[in-house]
C-alpha cells in the first residue's frame, strides 16, 4: 500500500457548511466513515496527502484514528464544480478478506490490424473483488484484431480472486473500419451549390 494511502484522520465535533468551511481551510477534508453496523463517525483527513490518493481508482486507504487503523473505500467524492476542489468523502469501512462490489475502468491496449479502428462501447465494468486486492484498471487488448471483432466483458482477463459482475455478453470495445464521408460530403456541397444558385436566381428575378 501506498504511504499516501494511510491517513491520520481527526474526529469532528463540529458540523454543518460553516464548520466544513473552517476545515477546508485548514488544508482538510471533511469525511465520513461507516460500515459493518457501526454509527458513522465524522473525520477531517489531511487535504494534500488525501487528494493525492484519490487520484488512484479504487484506492484502499489505511485510516487512523485515535490510535485504532481500519481499512476504507471512498464510495464518493464530493468536489465543487467551479474550483474542482474536494469537499466530502464518504469512506466505506472493510475487513480483510472481505469482498465487495466496485467499478473498474477499461483501458486498451494495443493496435488492431492495420486499417481499423477500436471503440470503446463501455468505459468501465463491475466487479467483485477482495477489498485488499481491488484493480484500479482492466485491460483489454486489442492487439492484431479485426473488424468486426467484438470484445464481451466475459472476454476479459480479472484479476485472481474477482468475479465479473456486469452481464458477460455486455459489448465493451468493438473494431470496425473508418467510414467514409468524402461522398456525403460531395452530395451536401452539392445541395449546397444548388441551393445558393437557386437564391441568386430569385434575387435577379425581382
Amino acid at each position: 500500500m501506498s504511504d499516501n494511502n494511510k491517513l491520520v484522520a481527526e474526529a469532528r465535533t463540529e458540523f454543518g457548511k460553516g464548520a466544513a468551511r473552517r476545515t477546508r481551510r485548514n488544508n482538510q477534508i471533511p469525511a465520513v466513515l461507516y460500515g459493518h453496523g457501526t454509527d458513522p463517525v465524522h473525520v477531517a483527513l489531511p487535504g494534500h496527502q488525501t487528494m493525492l490518493a484519490l487520484k488512484q481508482s479504487n484506492a484502499l486507504f489505511e485510516i487512523e484514528l485515535d490510535g485504532t487503523t481500519q481499512f476504507a473505500l471512498a464510495k464518493d467524492v464530493q468536489r465543487d464544480p467551479v474550483k474542482n476542489v474536494i469537499e466530502h468523502v464518504d469512506l466505506l469501512i472493510v475487513k480483510k478478506g472481505e469482498k465487495v462490489e466496485v467499478e473498474v475502468n477499461v483501458h486498451v491496449t494495443g493496435e488492431p490490424v492495420p486499417g481499423t479502428i477500436h471503440i470503446v462501447q463501455s468505459q468501465t465494468v463491475v466487479l467483485e473483488a477482495l477489498a485488499t486486492n481491488l484493480p484500479e484498471w482492466i485491460e483489454a487488448d486489442v492487439t492484431g484484431r479485426e473488424a468486426g471483432t467484438v470484445i464481451t466483458a466475459g472476454d476479459l482477463v480479472l484479476p485472481e480472486g474477482s468475479a465479473l459482475i456486469t452481464d458477460a455478453d455486455s459489448d465493451v470495445v468493438l473494431i470496425s473500419v473508418p467510414q467514409d464521408n468524402s461522398a456525403d460530403d460531395e452530395a451536401a456541397a452539392e445541395v449546397s451549390a444548388q441551393q445558393s444558385a437557386a437564391s441568386a436566381s430569385a434575387a435577379e428575378s425581382e
